[in-house]
């Protein structure tokens, strides 16, 4: 059982979690399934969200130890065929043309946490948290979380959160600048899907380019950051789209 499942309706592309059972653990079948998901909802060009959600307690509890020690002779190769497919799957997220949403209730460790801090606005739930829990085995992370966890709280905060295997609330993960928001856990599919219709209705593009800017942005000087955001500026101004949309404002439409 791969544990992933993806379906597009409406422009938005859903990938949900759903083995409870397992507590969606990152398998091999999960990462096959993940790397298979995600590249169809960035490569849709009918896709304009892509919503990653969970089914049960956890929205996942990261790697199956007991899997890896079930390969132990092979170990190894398994984990590194483990994280090749994984990779792919949070390089899909990282890089995607459209905005990624996570809907966050109980715990996201180690691989979950990966995965849900690959995504551009993270709604949690009262329940939601994170724990980096790699170092607590001996492991150290991966999924990309040593690069996005020092980029969005700094290094000493996050060799913090990773060394010691605190858990993260909530209010915490508010606090520090991990998520987009926090809500009765009750009401998040409602804070969700009203998210997701306002990015929906967005004009085409507007958003992945946003997202290309703000996201590698930090990797240039400031300068070649303006020249980046003038030529992009003006070809979105020259889209069609955007100029009906101009022509409208100016009309009083």
């Amino acid at each position: 059982m791969s544990g992933v499942q993806l379906s597009v309706d409406e422009g938005v592309a859903r990938i949900v979690f759903e083995d409870e059972a397992g507590r969606n653990a990152v398998t091999l079948d999960f990462c096959r399934a993940f790397a298979r998901a995600t590249r169809q909802a960035v490569t849709d060009p009918a896709v304009k969200v892509i919503l990653l959600t969970a089914k049960g307690r956890f929205f996942s509890v990261g790697g199956d130890l007991a899997d890896m020690l079930a390969h132990v002779d092979t170990v190894r190769d398994h984990v590194h065929e483990m994280t090749d497919l994984f990779h792919v799957g949070i390089r899909h997220l990282h890089h995607a043309p459209v905005p990624v949403v996570v809907a966050l209730h109980g715990m996201a460790a180690g691989g979950g946490m990966s995965i849900a801090l690959a995504g551009d606005l993270i709604i949690a739930g009262r329940s939601g948290k994170f724990n980096s829990g790699y170092t607590r085995s001996g492991l150290t992370p991966d999924g990309g979380l040593s690069w996005l966890l020092p980029r969005l709280v700094g290094p000493v905060q996050a060799f913090r959160i990773m060394a010691l295997n605190q858990t993260i609330g909530s209010e915490e993960a508010l606090r520090l600048g991990l998520v987009t928001k926090v809500v009765e856990d009750a009401d998040l599919d409602q804070e969700v899907e009203a998210m997701v219709a306002m990015l929906r209705s967005m004009p085409v593009g507007v958003l992945g380019a946003l997202k290309k800017l703000t996201r590698e942005g930090g990797d240039r000087s400031f300068e070649a950051q303006l020249d980046i955001e003038g030529d992009m500026i003006a070809r979105r101004a020259a889209n069609p789209e955007t100029l009906a949309i101009l022509r409208s404002f100016l009309s009083g439409g």
